[in-house]
């Protein structure tokens, strides 16, 4: 098996919210961790033992992530599989040292698999995208792709999802090319990913406070508008009944139905940058 390793320009990025280090029973099988700024969801119920982690936050969190699991499920505990939303490096930041320590298999799409085997960097983002601080700070995240070695695998094509009975794997694409999000239709839960969050997450100030507001997906990494737009649509049909994200708080009720269709009908107001690398109608 090829031996793990990180982008070259991995690196610790200076970034905090209010809410980091934070741990928030959503359900009583669904627990979100917040890392920096990035929300890492646990799946599974504390009392049975048999859980999934989704995502993997920030560079150099992994002592902090396993304390957060811990805490929850118990000393030595660990999940049976880490899913992944997508690869970019908030979200894969601390991979390579949760796999050494649980010895655990990764899922992701596979349009990932090329970001996530060292294959092929992401599109660069956007520092000069409309938007705040965040999204000018851009220019410094890391884009090389994690290589995974033998440990990842594509979802299922049959859309369940390893170990998360009950829940589907939904093509959210745009964003990145293989974004998922993941959807339980018995009790409507979703975790959308970054296929839209709920902060704005190009300001810093509102990324550190953590102003609750539906937002499209984070404008500085998502190159392709109109499958935003579509995988948006997608989320918003199927009516969710409870809602986690990659960046934000949690939404649920007719809380989240209103603000679903409020981002539907007001995409290109809400979510569209009026200029950027990836708008198609820039000047």
């Amino acid at each position: 098996m090829s031996k793990m390793q990180y982008g070259s320009d991995y690196k610790k990025i200076p970034a905090y919210s209010k809410e980091s280090g934070k741990t928030t029973e959503v359900l009583t099988d669904l627990c979100t961790y917040t890392n920096k700024i990035v929300n890492i969801h646990m799946v599974g119920d504390p009392g049975k033992g048999d859980f999934v982690l989704v995502d993997a936050g920030f560079p150099d969190s992994s002592d902090e992530i396993i304390k957060a699991v811990e805490e929850r499920f118990g000393e030595g505990s660990r999940p049976k599989a880490i899913i992944l939303t997508h690869g970019h490096f908030d979200h894969v930041g601390s991979i390579i040292e949760l796999i050494e320590r649980w010895d655990v298999k990764v899922y992701a799409h596979q349009l990932e698999m090329p970001y996530l085997s060292g294959q092929k960097p992401y599109p660069k983002p956007d520092p000069a995208v409309e938007g705040g601080m965040m999204a000018k700070m851009s220019a410094m995240f890391p884009r090389e792709p994690v290589d995974l070695g033998g440990n990842v695998e594509a979802l299922p094509a049959d859309g369940t999802v390893p170990y998360m009975q009950g829940f589907e794997w939904i093509h959210t694409p745009g964003h990145t090319k293989g974004h998922v999000s993941l959807y339980r239709a018995a009790d409507g839960t979703l975790i959308a990913g970054d296929a839209f969050v709920t902060v704005q997450q190009d300001s810093l100030y509102k990324t550190m406070v953590q102003k609750k507001e539906i937002q499209g997906p984070p404008v500085y990494y998502t190159t392709d508008w109109e499958m935003a737009r579509a995988s948006v649509e997608k989320l918003a049909s199927i009516e969710p009944e409870t809602a986690v994200t990659g960046h934000g708080k949690a939404l649920k009720g007719e809380e989240l139905r209103h603000d679903l269709e409020k981002l539907v009908n007001n995409f290109e107001e809400i979510a569209v940058p009026s200029h950027g690398r990836y708008v198609e109608d820039d000047d």
